[in-house]
């Protein structure tokens, strides 16, 4: 088996060389993945309805960038309710040829819990290939990280995700996207899949993770992947478990963490707590709707994006220009192709893809950090960040404060939340901190407010006049997960949301109140 992970590595290390070598020409993948998006569902209903062969002939035939701003005039964008409403729905319901060809077999359900709704995400079969095509070029780049031993890559692969026992709904089956691709895992990848099919097929969320804390101690794990407050979970609960000190007790082979979802900073020191010596973070964006990003080679700012595997990328400046208050997109926004767009602007994503998404809001915005790579960084939602008043605060601004916070105070926060509320006939913010530790809540607001003034200036200007004030209410991290439970969000791709807006607010404090969280 040494021989087979050195062969391995060797092949890996060498697919990288070339890779390395090869300079991106983002535009050209780009039209090039559209064409063969619009070649393959031109015949479909939408496609006929929005002209799919004229746009397809102006990419093939017409100047560089005509096919574009034709693609632009004959496809309106959408969020979810309106491409659901119109055309998704049908999916649902069994019919084909829609917006993609053929009947749709899975259907994802969202692990947002801004809406009071679950999504559901049309999962095709090529959208599966392109995904495992991209887990494949994801392993693979681990060959640009010298420090990796070639033994590593016979290890186990622990991937903790939703249940693979979907639900059948009609024609089609539903259930959490880590869910649905682990049921479909290469023949070729199971013996390094952990937890195995049986325990992955567990829909209870507890259950799961008791029965890997029992067979923990019978694998030798080299990888671990998933949101990282469940896996910190995880880990906790097998440490408790076998009275151990940190997991390289049990599993002295892990050296990777394949992480998305959410940020990982929040998450890093208490995590690092449960380690015996640093390992190697790999950040991923993969969402209901695709594999988007991974970062691609080590110290990298920020992740590539996945511009050749069934994903056409459209960029919209986050502005008051092209968003209301509340986030909604206005009608006829400013849309950009990749080589427009500029390092350092937020841009919220429009998707085009494999499994019949057009111009698709996904709801996240990004940063470019290398435009020449390709390189993003995940800064917020269009409808997770505050502007009561003008104080545009984003779900990174969030994030980088909460971690200087917690360095300066010496504590850990696994989850928070914010709302924005009335105040003297203003504005106010309430944040709710989940730390296990003992802090001063006064200290830990003046503090949290010091560093907010320093990352956004919009935010400081705002202090001195319409908003007056900001609450802050710690909790311990069982608040957090409780709820999740209450919403039958525990496990998989759920995460808590950052930022609480309407109605969700007087659900999150009656559930304070009824559960003695609050007085």
């Amino acid at each position: 088996m040494a021989i087979v992970g050195s062969l391995l590595k060797r092949g890996i290390r060498f697919g990288n060389i070339v890779a390395s070598r090869k300079k991106i020409n983002a535009f050209k993948q780009q039209k090039k993945t559209l064409s063969k998006l619009l070649a393959k569902a031109r015949y479909t209903e939408f496609g006929v309805k929005n002209r799919f062969e004229d746009v397809l002939s102006s990419a093939l035939f017409g100047k560089p960038y005509d096919f574009y701003e034709k693609y632009k005039k004959s496809v309106p964008v959408h969020d979810y309710n309106k491409i659901y409403n119109e055309w998704w729905h049908r999916s649902l319901n069994g019919e084909k040829n829609i917006c993609w060809p053929g009947k749709i077999k899975y259907f994802a359900l969202s692990s947002g819990t801004s809406e009071a709704a679950s999504k559901y995400i049309p999962v095709t079969k090529a959208m599966s290939k392109a995904m495992q095509k991209t887990s494949i070029r994801q392993i693979l780049s681990l060959g640009r990280y010298e420090d990796l031993p070639d033994k590593l890559y016979e290890k186990g692969f622990l991937m903790l995700g939703g249940s693979t026992d979907l639900n059948p709904r009609g024609s089609h089956f539903e259930g959490d996207l880590s869910g649905i691709n682990a049921s479909q895992i290469p023949f070729w990848f199971r013996p390094y899949y952990k937890p195995g099919q049986k325990i992955a097929a567990e829909k209870d969320w507890a259950l799961k993770l008791q029965e890997i804390t029992l067979a923990a101690k019978d694998w030798d794990i080299g990888f671990i992947v998933g949101v990282p407050a469940w896996i910190q979970l995880l880990m906790e609960k097998i440490i408790e478990h076998y009275k151990l000190e940190t997991i390289h007790d049990i599993w002295p082979s892990l050296q990777v963490f394949g992480h998305g979802g959410v940020s990982f900073e929040p998450y890093r020191k208490g995590f690092e707590k449960l380690l015996a010596r640093p390992i190697t973070y790999i950040d991923t964006y993969l969402a209901s709707e695709g594999f988007i990003a991974y970062q691609s080679r080590p110290g990298a700012p920020g992740m590539q994006l996945v511009l050749d595997n069934g994903i056409f990328f459209e960029f919209v400046p986050f502005n008051e220009k092209n968003f209301d208050s509340d986030g909604g997109l206005v009608e006829n926004p400013e849309t950009l192709m990749i080589h427009e767009v500029q390092e350092g602007k937020e841009y919220a994503l429009l998707l085009s893809t494999c499994s019949g998404a057009w111009r698709y809001l996904i709801g996240d915005t990004v940063r470019f950090v290398d435009k020449a790579k390709a390189e993003i960084v995940i800064t917020g939602r269009t409808k997770h960040y505050l502007s009561l008043c003008g104080e545009h605060l984003s779900v990174d601004n969030m994030n980088k404060a909460i971690d200087l916070v917690s360095e300066d105070l010496g504590i850990s926060v696994k989850e928070f939340t914010v709302a924005g509320i009335a105040h003297e006939s203003l504005f106010a913010h309430h944040w709710y901190i989940g730390t296990d530790n003992a802090v001063d809540p006064e200290a830990l607001k003046v503090k949290l407010d010091e560093k907010l003034k320093v990352l956004n200036d919009d935010y400081a200007v705002e202090r001195k006049h319409a908003l007056k004030d900001i609450f802050v209410t710690v909790l311990p991290n069982s608040a957090f997960y409780g709820w999740m439970a209450s919403k039958g969000k525990m496990g998989g791709q759920h995460k808590f949301p950052r930022v609480f807006k309407k109605n969700l607010i007087d659900d999150w404090e009656s559930y304070l109140r009824n559960n003695n969280y609050l007085k």
